[in-house]
């Protein structure tokens, strides 16, 4: 029998596009008002949130509510998926308010992996309820760039916490390339190599349980970083 449950709700943005999401909630006590929310890869090569899976049951199973969402033009998400990530910004902004009106959530984490990296970046400084920002994978690299590399700056400037998790074989950022942009980065920073690991193998559910770990770890130093009330 399974630790959690899910929800299936449709979020609109303000551009009156449908996102499927899901949210996992753990069958046991919820241990924080934190939730956990997940961006998938870039929807144009098949990324949607069944990717995501693993992650989230692993981190309802841990206490957390996460939440997982189809960006538009991907699974049963209405609308068209662009090819720079930004009408995605939009609905990364719709599903964090959503979760802060109706999960009763003032504190959220945002998790993207691969395109979703550079897309929820640029919405870490948008969304007052978010507190801190973990990357899987971030398209760092020269021939990324060219699609998100206008998405680096919101993230690199941000104030608030964040990590970044990459394989030291990743095919689109080198390790040099990450050390280099985060040596203009705000606020705090962490980052957490996979030795020997692809991108792609990165992204598969070999890892989730590694990834759900690191994440756990990055709220725990959150811990010590929440506003006094």
């Amino acid at each position: 029998m399974s630790n959690y449950e899910v929800d299936y709700p449709t979020v609109e943005t303000p551009d009156k596009v449908n996102l499927s999401a899901r949210v996992f909630k753990p069958k046991d006590e919820i241990k924080d008002n934190l939730v956990i929310v997940l961006v998938h890869p870039y929807s144009v090569l098949g990324g949607r949130q069944a990717l995501l899976k693993g992650m989230a049951t692993g981190l309802a199973g841990n206490g957390y509510r996460a939440v997982t969402f189809d960006m538009r033009g991907a699974g049963r998400s209405t609308g068209r998926a662009s090819l720079t990530g930004f009408a995605e910004v939009k609905d990364v902004i719709a599903v964090c308010n959503w979760v802060s009106e109706n999960l009763s959530s003032h504190r959220i984490l945002l998790v993207g992996s691969s395109a979703g990296a550079p897309i929820a970046g640029s919405a870490v400084d948008q969304v007052e309820q978010v507190v801190g920002y973990v990357s899987l994978g971030y398209p760092f690299g020269m021939m990324a760039s060219i699609l998100f590399g206008r998405h680096h700056k919101a993230i690199l400037r941000s104030e608030k916490p964040k990590l970044f998790v990459m394989g030291t074989r990743d095919g689109f950022t080198s390790v040099k390339q990450l050390e280099n942009k985060l040596k203009s980065a705000s606020g705090h920073n962490e980052t957490h190599l996979m030795e020997g690991v692809s991108h792609f193998e990165m992204e598969g559910p070999a890892y989730d349980a590694e990834m759900v770990k690191l994440i756990l770890k990055f709220i725990d130093s959150l811990e010590g970083k929440k506003p006094v009330p």
